[in-house]
């Protein structure tokens, strides 16, 4: 060892101890937060997405996302929060809007509320609406389910239709262009799957109406809105201007094939709709039709989650930083999701950039998203109560009585006496 270095033996030691002190101390300070959630290609993408940016600028947190199939997710957080042993939980949980009702109510205590953080002035209503309790608010908006009618331009052209002859129309109207869809171009107009009732909701949503009240008591012997949905339903399958589907696949592959001249449901059957190159061009999008009573609108909601942190996380204070800096403000997050995953969040301010003002080819040139975008705004809340899958399973054993001739009255007695039964 030459002098240099014995002579500077004491400063080494020290920077050497001081290094390995600060690493002690980095890695003391690291936090992991982990959180559930389905879909590879969208909610376990984006999450990734937003957990890149967060540790660009906190890099003592890294993230753990973990992708589970929905009905697993579901079926697990279920069972860690009835056993009380948080041990097995995650920091933060992905819940579908329909379901954030039933854990908030069942299990009081076990989210971490967001009140007091996160500007929730700055989302669209009704989002915030549905993840609220006893004046808390749990969640954080994510994506939305706001509905469109998808439409054939050339189907409707042949039938002597104009686009603008899409717009605004009621569900009679909807009815009437159908039958002059098949009488002259020879296809269905709609696919509708007897065994799932999500036209019914959002009909039934666009009048601001749900299988609830406000208060969260059951509303359907006298819900004005849920009766002209299953009317609906029941005279677009009467009229038989219809294809009869069973399943997801099934569903899908009208439209794919070109076999129906319109799909009716949440913007996130968009990329499923631009997934036939051939189709470019050949496609519209218009509001929803509206039914003919009070409070009807052209726009509702069909699906979509949220994010909500669990108070028994040892993450929780970071967990919540994290969700209110990347999803309640980063705009450019938003503006990149959309593009790459077609991903319409609920954040307003998010609606002004350029990825939502961009002119779609595959639509003609349309403005899709900024169209969706604006909708968004105009979904009525509603209470989605916690029994919303029990009361889909009462309503969709009446369709077919209903189909047969059974007046809605009737079936609405029979759905309410069910519902009775199942929620006591």
């Amino acid at each position: 060892m030459d002098i240099f270095a014995r002579a500077h033996l004491p400063r080494i030691a020290a920077l050497a101890l001081a290094s390995a002190s600060s690493l002690a101390v980095t890695a003391a300070e690291a936090k992991e937060i982990t959180i559930w959630c389905w879909d590879p290609n969208f909610n376990v993408a984006i999450m990734k997405e937003a957990g890149a940016r967060y540790t660009k600028t906190h890099p003592d947190v890294t993230f753990n996302v973990v992708d589970f199939a929905k009905t697993d997710v579901e079926q697990k957080l279920q069972t860690g929060l009835a056993s009380g042993t948080a041990d097995a939980l995650p920091d933060i949980v992905l819940i579908e809007d329909y379901g954030a009702q039933k854990y908030l109510q069942s299990f009081p205590g076990a989210f971490a509320p967001l009140s007091g953080t996160v500007d929730y002035s700055g989302f669209a209503p009704y989002k915030v609406e549905l993840m609220t309790l006893d004046g808390k608010v749990y969640g954080m908006p994510f994506d939305s389910g706001v509905a469109g009618m998808y439409y054939r331009k050339d189907y409707l052209e042949a039938a002597g239709f104009k686009p603008e002859d899409m717009q605004n129309i009621t569900w009679d109207r909807f009815i009437e262009i159908g039958k002059q869809v098949e009488a002259k171009a020879g296809k269905k107009m709609i696919a509708i799957d007897p065994s799932d009732a999500g036209l019914i909701r959002i009909i039934m949503q666009s009048a601001g109406q749900w299988y609830f009240n406000k208060d969260g008591t059951a509303n359907i012997a006298d819900n004005a809105a849920l009766k002209a949905s299953l009317e609906t339903v029941g005279k677009i399958m009467a009229a038989d201007i219809h294809k009869p589907v069973a399943g997801w696949s099934d569903w899908a592959g009208t439209f794919a094939s070109g076999d129906v001249a319109a799909v009716v449901t949440g913007v996130w059957i968009t990329g499923t709709v631009k997934a036939q190159p051939d189709q470019s061009g050949k496609w519209g999008v218009a509001p929803i039709p509206a039914l003919s009573i009070d409070g009807a609108t052209h726009a509702s909601n069909l699906g979509g989650s949220s994010w909500y942190v669990l108070e028994s996380s040892a993450e929780k204070a970071e967990a919540i930083d994290f969700l209110n800096e990347v999803y309640a403000k980063d705009i450019d997050f938003y503006q990149t999701i959309l593009q790459d995953r077609g991903a319409v969040g609920s954040l307003l301010a998010a609606r002004g950039g350029a990825a939502y003002e961009a002119a779609d080819p595959f639509f003609g040139g349309e403005k899709v998203w900024q169209n969706f975008s604006d909708w968004l705004t105009k979904v009525p809340a509603v209470n989605y109560g916690i029994f919303t899958n029990e009361v889909d399973a009462a309503v969709i054993a009446q369709l077919p009585a209903i189909i047969q001739g059974t007046p809605v009255d009737e079936a609405l007695k029979a759905i309410d006496a069910e519902v009775s039964t199942q929620i006591q």
